[in-house]
């Protein structure tokens, strides 16, 4: 698991805290039950407006996605795994590669692999794995897309929820005692409008586009693999293509 999102957001809530204690004033001053189911709920409802039924089931995986997405293995270890095959199937064809494809953990490297061996021809093949990734892509675009519909009504929704607190200051005004609480009570949804689009919407939705895109990465790193494995390249050569796909700031990184 990443858990680079949640220690964002925890950092972000942390340092809003912080600052209110600072100035005075109390943390519990912002929780008012009104002003947050309007934001929470607001927010998703106008989301889930501009989605199908289909998309509103996987918001679920969306938020895990987001929050606890799976670590991926380093570049370097998949480029082992690949020259390892390369080299087996080198000295012994690629039907010797049935037992290591069993063990194999990963679905689309195993399918690909499985693919080779059955003698998928190495344009199908290629063909094949791209669309794969091309669907990865297109799917998660959509789960990024509501995360970010989420983070531009956020606010807006806040403004809402300020101007019927505002209304109902509006209402009161022959009792000016009560007025200052109102209006700042009317205010707590702008302020939760702009801090779920900032703090959670906005933030989560990035996650998942750069989580999309290293994953992609990797199954393209893989695509390049099996087909050079199917081709019989040499296991040298195997990894000197790959290692050039990997960005240098990797690594160095796995090499420390």
């Amino acid at each position: 698991m990443d858990p680079a999102t949640l220690i964002g957001i925890v950092l972000a809530v942390v340092s809003l805290l912080t600052l209110m204690v600072l100035e005075g004033s109390s943390p519990m001053a912002i929780v008012l039950i009104p002003p947050l189911i309007l934001v929470f709920g607001g927010t998703f409802g106008a989301a889930i407006a501009g989605s199908t039924m289909a998309d509103v089931k996987k918001i679920g995986a969306w938020f895990k996605m987001a929050l606890m997405p799976p670590a991926l293995p380093p570049a370097t270890e998949r480029i082992q795994t690949l020259v390892s095959l390369a080299e087996k199937a080198r000295k012994e064809g690629l039907l010797a590669l049935e037992a290591e494809v069993r063990a194999i953990d990963d679905p689309f490297l195993k399918r690909g692999l499985q693919m080779g061996i059955d003698g998928t021809d190495p344009e199908d093949l290629r063909g094949i794995l791209e669309g794969e990734i091309s669907a990865k892509k297109a799917e998660d675009k959509v789960a990024v897309k509501f995360f970010n519909a989420m983070g531009g009504y956020a606010p807006t929704v806040g403004i809402i929820g300020t101007v019927v607190g505002l209304i109902h200051v509006l209402e009161n005004l022959g009792n000016p005692e009560s007025l200052g609480p109102l209006i700042a009570g009317a205010f707590v949804a702008t302020l939760w409008g702009v801090l779920t689009a900032n703090f959670f919407w906005l933030p989560m939705g990035a996650k998942i586009s750069r989580t999309s895109d290293l994953q992609a990465a990797q199954m393209e790193l893989l695509v390049e693999g099996i087909a050079e494995i199917q081709a019989g390249t040499s296991p040298r050569t195997v990894r000197q293509k790959l290692s050039s796909l990997v960005p240098p700031s990797e690594q160095q990184r796995e090499a420390a």
